[in-house]
């Protein structure tokens, strides 16, 4: 009986260990696909709000080329991966390479519904998040080029605008604007803007909108209105940091606004901010407090502008 008692013990005592086992490794999954967006957007990419692409194409499986879906388009999309084929370790096998030594991969996710009786008999359908990891093509050796597809590049006519043109190159003391980056970014070490190339964006408001979103943070610097040094939590996510993401998306509206290219882009402006304010709880009142300081940040970019007339 002591026996009987101890082996059920055991036995119950394992299947504890089990469940919790799935709890954790579920858990985790949750954990690191969150960490992935937080590192994306740490990095200075919204990944919902990307309006340029530099990879090649939709990322695809390279054996089935159906297209990612979901979280994961987002995730292998901010790869930026010159080719957007990936394949797990088993698919690189099956076409005769491998992944070169040292390379990293990239976790995607997918839903599974398992069906269940219980102990009724009723039937029940119960979600189970799985997860793999892919490589991107570019990380493989020893697979014949000829079963990689072709692909054209995202890429459009770029028409400068002439009036968005125009007011960033008679800016007078603007930052340094650096072309052909991978993404677009504020640098105040180097006090310099990095963008995208323009034939990267899916449109030409897109680019100027997302130029002059970096410009209105440079206005910050101390060699011009000082706000940055007022900010004591420069931390992602911080009342701070979203304050300024706030002052730098009111400031592209403005200028996208007297640059006659509102109607294309005031929807992702819209939707940038309401992401942002979300962290103040909907809060109006740090809307209008952003908008105040877009407001002092554009009357210094136009207030600066050079005039044939002063120089002489």
């Amino acid at each position: 009986m002591l026996l009987k008692v101890i082996n059920r013990r055991a036995s119950s005592q394992k299947r504890v260990r089990k469940a919790a086992a799935l709890r954790m490794n579920k858990f985790d999954i949750y954990e690191i696909v969150t960490q992935k967006i937080i590192d994306l957007l740490e990095a200075g990419v919204v990944p919902w709000q990307i309006p340029w692409r530099t990879a090649n194409g939709i990322p695809r499986n390279l054996i089935t080329l159906r297209p990612y879906h979901g979280i994961n388009f987002w995730l292998l999309l901010c790869q930026q991966d010159a080719l957007p084929f990936y394949l797990t370790f088993d698919q690189a096998k099956s076409l005769g390479g491998n992944i070169r030594k040292g390379e990293k991969s990239t976790m995607v996710v997918f839903w599974k519904l398992l069906k269940s009786e219980d102990k009724i008999d009723k039937e029940k359908v119960v979600p189970l998040l799985r997860y793999y990891h892919v490589f991107n093509i570019s990380q493989t050796e020893g697979i014949d080029v000829t079963k990689i597809p072709t692909t054209d590049a995202f890429d459009h006519d770029f028409n400068p605008i002439a009036e968005a043109e125009s007011l960033i190159a008679q800016w007078q003391d603007r930052p340094l604007i650096v072309r052909d980056s991978k993404s677009a970014f504020y640098d105040p070490l180097s006090d310099a803007v990095s963008i995208p190339n323009p034939r990267s964006f899916f449109s030409d408001q897109q680019f100027y909108s997302t130029l002059f979103h970096e410009l209105t943070h440079s206005t910050g610097h101390s060699r011009r209105l000082g706000r940055h040094e007022k900010l004591n939590d420069h931390q992602f996510g911080s009342r701070d940091y979203s304050q300024e993401e706030l002052v730098a998306e009111m400031g592209a509206s403005y200028l996208c606004g007297m640059t006659g290219i509102e109607q294309e882009t005031i929807q992702n402006n819209a939707a940038y901010i309401k992401s942002w304010i979300r962290t103040f709880k909907d809060d109006s009142k740090v809307l209008i407090m952003a908008a105040t300081q877009a407001q002092k940040a554009v009357d210094y970019i136009l207030g600066n502008q050079y005039n044939p007339k002063n120089a002489q």
